[in-house]
């Protein structure tokens, strides 16, 4: 997946073809998870919107799943893995508690610059996608590969039903770019709430909890989330949150042409869409095929978006995550051309009436790419 963002001076940019998802051959279903934990498929679907999600096989690792992504990006952007300046990996579930799988992920792409791991939960494509566009904007760096992954099937505990059918595994990566025609990220909010620190939380390992015989026997290893407490958090936070982005962008949520939220919930999802009156046509919602795949939400939802047609050239989308932390990130962001496409003067012309401000990101040339692992 390609984006092509501003930098201090003017380049150019536009997207081109991109790709749909792909999954682990191993599809979990409601009915599955029923044969070895108290649950049945309505009770799933009634609670969550999710009928299956994808698990990987034993001996893969977010490493294995986040390389795979950044190749097909890499590979659809026409780069090399040495043309990129730096590497951002949003996970929280890494090959190990060190060293950070963004430098194994940098060394078996092949590349050669930075890396570095955001652990911001549910919420991290946002946040990787909003950093990446900074150093772009400084003109710091020219190409940057933003990867959202996770395994979330091997820390759950698969006798607990609130948290064991809600979780899947996937990928996706996004190359980010320099460019000068008008689209990109147009406003954002990062946010954090850490009083709710324990609404989402594997205790163990860490330097609170650390390992232990205790802590395995009393199973804190697992992840543990107090639902009730998590949709209430994101129903008032996605709301306020898309309020504020777009005030700071001047617009109404009319002008929001896709709303791309974090896929953990289909009622979280579908009470978001009514506060702002968006018709579900103008929603991605594939929550009930995946499940929650954490920082991989986003992205995924967004290649099966532009496979499907629904994000086009010249779209305002709209993104909002939620997550552990508890963390909320938020952006609008306007699609730019893609290769074919016609290009844009010389004097930059507007993407649905507006001129290039400081928030846009602006790109040259590239794809769009998607990829579930």
């Amino acid at each position: 997946m390609v984006w092509h963002l501003p930098r201090a001076h003017d380049t150019d940019v536009r997207f081109s073809d991109w790709l749909g998802p792909y999954a682990p051959e191993n599809v979990v279903t409601n009915d599955d998870l029923a044969k070895i934990v108290d649950t049945t498929d309505e009770w799933i679907r009634s609670r969550s919107g999710i009928a299956q999600r994808h698990f990987v096989s034993e001996d893969q690792a977010t490493s294995d799943i986040s390389v795979v992504a950044g190749q097909r990006a890499l590979e659809k952007a026409g780069l090399d893995a040495k043309d990129l300046d730096l590497i951002l990996l949003a996970t929280s579930s890494p090959d190990h508690l060190t060293p950070p799988t963004s430098s194994q992920v940098q060394d078996r792409l092949g590349a050669n610059c930075g890396a570095m791991t955001l652990q911001v939960g549910c919420t991290g494509f946002v946040y990787g996608l909003v950093t990446a566009s900074q150093f772009i904007q400084t003109g710091a760096y020219k190409n940057i590969l933003v990867i959202g992954a996770e395994i979330i099937s091997k820390n759950l505990d698969m006798t607990d039903r609130t948290t064991c059918v809600l979780f899947g595994d996937g990928a996706g990566a996004v190359v980010l770019q320099a460019a000068d025609t008008p689209c990109g990220v147009r406003s954002f909010e990062l946010g954090s709430d850490g009083a709710q620190f324990e609404a989402i939380i594997a205790d163990s390992p860490g330097t609170r909890i650390p390992v232990s015989q205790r802590a395995v026997d009393e199973r804190l290893h697992y992840l543990r989330m107090d639902g009730r407490a998590v949709f209430k958090f994101a129903t008032r936070t996605m709301g306020e949150s898309l309020t504020r982005v777009m005030s700071q962008a001047g617009v109404t949520p009319e002008a929001i042409d896709l709303f791309i939220p974090h896929q953990a919930n289909a009622r979280i999802i579908e009470y978001a869409a009514k506060a702002f009156d968006l018709p579900m046509e103008k929603v991605v919602m594939n929550v009930e095929r995946y499940g929650n795949t954490s920082a991989a939400t986003i992205p995924i939802a967004l290649s099966e978006a532009l496979d499907e047609g629904r994000a086009k050239p010249g779209d305002t989308l709209a993104f909002v995550g939620f997550g552990a932390g508890l963390t909320w990130a938020s952006c609008l962001f306007d699609m730019g051309p893609m290769v074919g496409d016609h290009q844009l003067d010389d004097d930059r012309e507007v993407i649905q009436g507006r001129p290039p401000t400081p928030d846009t990101v602006i790109g040259d040339g590239g794809i769009v790419e998607g990829l579930i692992a």
